[in-house]
């Protein structure tokens, strides 16, 4: 499926009334530190805490009215768990969820508030896929993919939209990459909103798949080993080659890093972001030699945080 200028322009409209237009933010401070301007695109103030509601809303619209009374069903740790749950609230339809049962908890208590129906797996991904097979199997609902799903794309291509319609002539536009949805969504969002902008990616250093699928040429496997627990899935066949056609690079950053960057944005900016969210910021520090005296747009993605666990995080 080709993915059109004008696909991003209707889902906009399409899912305008069900999510934020969430604002851009911006903190001198923080640009004294980084050498450059940066605009903050903050999903993490969006329905359900991240920008997950937008392709989810996209996706069950999408789907024709005969086979939403069935259901709609995914497999996810967290935000996109919560914004299938969510949209099946708004249209009245069951949502059945499969979560790792080492899915943070207020992901958790998030899919349950919204009426979601958790099916618990082992912490591995052919546990979920086969879960969810089940689940399908015996409720006909229709799959929401996290991230492997054009529907999905084009809906979170909307957030990049939105950051080209406030701010011009940006050089740089950074989004973290996990599955991929995102920073699918954003590289074709840039090619038709703000072709001179550069997408470049941000992946923690424990789950960097993309940046050695880039180097290799194939989807690599991913690791799992960081705090970033919204980044730990494996790219899928149909967001990989938009990246690799189409992202500038992948800076990776190690977990002290990310802790460094969200720290600084929960300090300066009095917002809070999730360890999958300061990846971006952190890569920018990381080499902010390349940014120096430029214009970049940073997606802060979700901020569904544990706040006891970040709080040890601080005080290590």
């Amino acid at each position: 499926m080709e993915i059109s200028k004008q696909s991003i322009i209707e889902a906009h409209e399409r899912i305008n009334a069900y999510v934020h237009r969430t604002p851009v933010l911006t903190s001198e401070s923080i640009n004294t530190i980084s050498g450059c301007s940066i605009f903050f695109k903050c999903e993490n103030l969006q329905k359900v805490g991240a920008f997950k509601a937008r392709g989810a809303m996209n996706a069950a619209l999408q789907i024709p009215e005969s086979d939403r009374s069935k259901g709609i069903a995914t497999h996810s740790s967290g935000n996109h768990a919560q914004a299938i749950a969510r949209a099946g609230k708004i249209l009245g339809i069951p949502a059945y969820i499969v979560m790792p049962s080492n899915a943070p908890q207020i992901k958790k208590d998030g899919v349950k508030g919204y009426g979601g129906q958790i099916f618990e797996c082992e912490p591995t991904l052919q546990a979920r896929e086969t879960t969810l097979a089940d689940v399908i199997a015996k409720t006909g609902a229709t799959e929401i993919h996290p991230f492997n799903n054009y529907h999905v794309m084009i809906g979170q291509a909307t957030a990049a939209r939105e950051l080209f319609e406030e701010v011009s002539e940006l050089d740089y536009l950074l989004a973290p990459v996990g599955g991929g949805g995102l920073l699918s969504g954003t590289l074709i969002a840039a090619k038709y909103f703000s072709p001179q902008t550069k997408v470049i990616a941000g992946e923690p250093e424990g789950a960097d798949d993309a940046y050695r699928s880039m180097q290799s040429g194939k989807i690599e496997l991913s690791q799992s080993n960081t705090i970033a627990d919204g980044l730990l899935t494996t790219l899928g066949d149909k967001t990989f080659p938009i990246i690799k056609e189409n992202v500038e690079r992948v800076i990776t950053v190690s977990d002290a890093e990310i802790v460094s960057a969200m720290r600084l944005i929960w300090e300066r900016m009095k917002i809070i972001i999730e360890p999958s969210a300061a990846v971006t910021f952190a890569a920018l520090l990381k080499d902010k030699a390349s940014f120096q005296g430029k214009k970049a747009g940073i997606i802060l993605s979700g901020g569904n945080v544990d706040l006891e666990k970040a709080l040890k995080l601080f005080t290590k």
